[in-house]
């Protein structure tokens, strides 16, 4: 079985896939104070839970934002799976042409994105991650990375918001039932969940406008699914997107 591990800066996602067949996903926050041993024990009783035991896991692929928690989860690998996990950075084949002023820059998890994006969508993909930050990743339909945008995640706004002015509340990410809030919690809700619908269409509108051809548009991350039931301008949501590309990659290094 193949473990894929998704290193974000607010979570961290794991996913055991059986072949081509996804057993099971989760979720833990993202803590760069932990030791290799405290993160390994949440992960082994995940896996237990499932029925599935470090015996089992006989390839890992990972992908990392968060450095100083790459060597930490190579230790834990090493130690308790005896397995040197596939990293995706620079010498990896990833089948994704990137066509950025400098291609060191782009996040591997948006790299990851695209390679799942373009084997699973035909023609041009938009893809919309809505993590800490919510990023627009363009894919052409020959599947080269083109570029997009980045703008603060949902919950990173409503976070600095809650922070930078002392009379508002810190509320719950869950959708208004009007967009006339009659006091400070919904008229916050209206403005956070609506506002980010809104921002999600007008960059969309504005990509495929440069794109010059119609692209799928994919959201994946955290909030995806919030977001997605408030515009049709989502074609497809895929929570699984990051683990899907690191399952592709990894089987792209073993010819």
């Amino acid at each position: 079985m193949l473990l894929a591990v998704d290193i974000g800066n607010t979570n961290i996602i794991y996913g055991v896939f059986q072949g081509d067949e996804l057993r099971g996903t989760w979720r833990v926050a993202t803590d760069v104070g932990r030791m290799p041993d405290e993160y390994a024990a949440t992960l082994l009783n995940l896996l237990r839970h499932q029925g599935l035991e470090t015996t089992d896991i006989k390839e890992v692929a990972l992908c990392c934002v968060t450095p100083p928690l790459l060597a930490i989860f190579e230790e834990l690998l090493e130690q308790y799976f005896h397995v040197s996990p596939l990293v995706v950075g620079p010498g990896v084949k990833t089948g994704v042409h990137i066509r950025m002023d400098n291609p060191r820059e782009v996040g591997t998890d948006r790299i990851v994105n695209a390679a799942a994006a373009h084997h699973l969508y035909s023609g041009a993909v938009i893809i919309v991650d809505m993590g800490t930050a919510t990023t627009f990743d363009t894919v052409s339909k020959e599947g080269d990375y083109l570029g997009g945008a980045i703008a603060p995640g949902i919950a990173t706004a409503a976070e600095a918001l809650f922070i930078k002015a002392s009379a508002l509340p810190r509320v719950e990410l869950t959708r208004p039932e009007h967009a006339i809030g009659t006091n400070t919690i919904t008229a916050m809700k209206s403005g956070i969940i609506f506002g980010y619908v809104g921002l999600v269409e007008g960059i969309v509108n504005r990509i495929q406008r440069e794109l010059g051809e119609k692209a799928t548009i994919v959201a994946t991350g955290g909030y995806a699914r919030l977001i997605a039931r408030e515009t049709p301008i989502i074609d497809k949501v895929n929570s699984d997107l990051t683990l899907v590309g690191l399952r592709l990659i990894y089987l792209m290094n073993q010819a």
